[in-house]
């Protein structure tokens, strides 16, 4: 086999402007760059993008554009890019289908799922793509029939590759808040690397007698991966088809403050004093704050009288700051939840609960549900007391920690 090496990269979330930001928007183009640039130093055969290009199943015209310009320039270097759809940019519907398409039909990327065979290939190397069915179920349901219908077929004389966009029921790569979409039996076998996206952490370990990859996101896509190092993979394959992993380190992404705390027992008034003090501490030029807060409140004291506004304007130099108000209002032991869920007289805020409960239930999986519901259920009081401010920042303080 001929040496030959590859990037492998991945959800790179281009137009997502983060908390509303233009300045963030700017940031996942900016990472978009980077690995353009690294990658056209590194001068590999190829490139493999495992899904969510895009944020958005239709991205802008200017995060088109932006991608477009850099599509050119891999182009231009001669280095083919391989890629399949993920989680945001799948296809909609049939209709309309996925951005990828008119960027395969313009020469820009090999789009694999959309190829016969769903495959690429070159004079030491085999690779082949599925499309991301966005649920476990249709997951479940999907890939089967199209690994039937685009039958995978890896050659022990090549280096084999798969790429996918999904979380694998794998306990050691698998996020605590990622439902897995698939079991890895369902993974055909015969490949040596694994090319996996959707899951935010790096990290690499055998499979099926191969190497599962998971490259990692090249800017800050939450804050829960925000302490993880930003990059990707730089394989090198030898003359006997063993892969070296090289980790390319990026410059360019966006510093992130996590202030986790605990105020357990403080009074709203005061765990806005410390908030903001702790902001004001941890300021620093262009960089987004999120103070984490956590804890019980004590008995009649309500979240929404936690002073976010002040929090947010303690810094004077950072990008922004973006609280998450992760306070419970009670501390309710688990047989006393039992007893209320058990017993036929439940109060009014239980039973909202249960009824919306059932009605998300119905489109998203249960721990996604249950936090919907409970948003929904902190809503009805400010919504009732026309509240709109803290309407307001209840949704966005939801929006950002999701």
């Amino acid at each position: 086999m001929k040496p030959f090496s590859f990037v492998h990269v991945a959800d790179l979330h281009l137009g997502y402007a983060q908390y509303n930001s233009d300045a963030r928007r700017e940031d996942f183009n900016a990472a978009f760059r980077e690995v353009v640039d690294k990658t056209v130093e590194l001068k590999p055969g190829f490139m493999i993008i495992a899904g969510d290009l895009f944020q958005h199943a239709r991205p802008s015209n200017t995060t088109l554009e932006n991608a477009i310009t850099n599509f050119r320039r891999l182009r231009d270097a001669g280095i083919p890019v391989l890629t399949v759809d993920g989680s945001h940019d799948s296809a909609p519907n049939l209709i309309t289908g996925t951005i990828l398409t008119p960027l395969d039909s313009a020469g820009l990327i090999h789009h694999l799922p959309r190829h016969e065979g769903a495959c690429w290939r070159n004079e030491s190397c085999y690779v082949y793509g599925v499309p991301n069915f966005r649920t476990k179920q249709r997951t479940e349901e999907q890939l089967p029939i199209f690994l039937e219908e685009n039958k995978p077929t890896p050659d022990s004389s090549l280096f084999n590759i798969f790429v996918f966009h999904m979380a694998l029921d794998i306990p050691s790569v698998s996020h605590p808040q990622m439902e897995a979409e698939a079991r890895p039996e369902l993974l055909p076998e015969g490949f040596n690397y694994y090319a996996g996206g959707h899951i935010h952490v790096p990290s690499t370990g055998p499979f099926k007698k191969g190497l599962l990859v998971y490259s990692g996101c090249p800017e800050t896509v939450s804050y829960e991966d925000a302490k993880v190092e930003k990059g990707f993979y730089h394989v090198e394959v030898n003359e006997k088809g063993a892969p070296k992993l090289h980790r390319i380190k990026l410059e360019t992404p966006r510093r992130f403050i996590i202030l986790d705390h605990e105020y357990s027992g403080s009074t709203p008034s005061k765990i806005t004093e410390k908030a903001a003090q702790l902001v004001r501490e941890a300021d620093e030029a262009g960089a987004v704050i999120i103070p984490v807060l956590r804890g019980v409140l004590p008995a009649e004291a309500g979240r929404w009288e936690v002073d976010l506004a002040r929090v947010r304007s303690a810094a004077e130099k950072a990008l922004l700051v973006r609280p998450l108000l992760q306070l419970t209002q009670t501390n309710v032991p688990e047989e006393v939840i039992r007893s209320i869920f058990e017993g036929e007289l439940k109060d009014l805020k239980t039973k909202a609960f249960e009824y919306f409960l059932e009605i998300f239930l119905e489109r998203y999986a249960r721990e996604e549900s249950e936090k919907v519901a409970r948003l929904a259920v902190d809503l009805i009081e400010p919504l009732v007391r026309k509240e709109e401010t803290k309407v307001k920042e209840a949704l966005e303080e939801f929006s950002g920690e999701n």
